[in-house]
């Protein structure tokens, strides 16, 4: 019984997750603060160790946030925990890629759906300090939030291009807004949620159908180049 042949141009390309495509604005610096510290981690810390940290830090974001209720100085160790979780989510491939430890596939499913993780944690520990009449935007923000990251992971199936920077915005980005709304929250308290906490929703949302269009727009140009090369006969080629 003969093999089946591939399709001509259909060879399956590298497994490219562990390589993350556009910009953010402190990029520049972060790459350069990873190169310089990634040699000089002890040898007994591997990318495992630092990837399930994040569960960790998840945990204590939660605590943090139920403790808030009753004194919001606890946010300081929300924003402890989103420094902690910056520094294991930085480190842990570039660990793997420095040891060459071949985690690739496995690095990630496990970082990306940790990352979910840690986001939620953060959205709920806000939830639980927020004013009454709240939490369905609260629920909307998880949702809208957890969408831009399915967005990525399908455009991923897709090109094997994994984009998670937009509008030059990306994970480091988000993680120095968090810190700046804590310290707001702590010396200004949340009375003044009720108005932001809907307008950042709906920027959310915007945010999100924006992104959606432009990534279907590139992925009909993409289909409809490869049926016109399909359709190129030998003569054309």
């Amino acid at each position: 019984m003969s093999k089946p042949r591939k399709l001509e141009g259909m060879a399956e390309e590298p497994f490219k997750g562990d390589q993350k495509h556009g910009t953010s604005v402190l990029m520049r610096w972060e790459n350069a603060f990873r190169a310089k510290w990634v040699p000089r981690l002890p040898l007994w810390l591997e990318t495992w160790h630092l990837t399930y940290l994040t569960l960790l830090w998840s945990g204590l974001i939660l605590l943090s946030g139920w403790l808030a209720r009753e004194a919001l100085h606890w946010l300081w160790l929300t924003s402890a925990m989103v420094v902690a979780q910056y520094l294991s989510d930085l480190f842990d491939g570039a660990v793997g890629r420095h040891r060459n430890t071949g985690l690739i596939k496995w690095g990630y499913y496990m970082d990306h759906f940790l990352d979910y993780v840690f986001q939620s944690s953060i959205v709920i520990a806000y939830m639980l300090i927020a004013p009454g009449g709240l939490s369905g935007y609260f629920v909307a923000i998880l949702v809208l939030s957890s969408a831009f990251m399915v967005s990525s992971f399908l455009s991923f199936a897709a090109t094997n291009r994994f984009e998670i920077y937009f509008f030059g915005i990306g994970p480091t980005e988000i993680r120095v807004a968090i810190i700046a709304l804590n310290t707001s929250i702590i010396f200004l308290g949340t009375s003044w949620w009720p108005v932001t906490v809907p307008l950042f929703t709906a920027l959310l949302a915007l945010g999100l159908i924006f992104m959606i269009f432009r990534t279907q727009k590139e992925l009909w140009r993409i289909d409809m180049e490869a049926k016109r090369a399909s359709q190129k006969g030998p003569e054309d080629s």
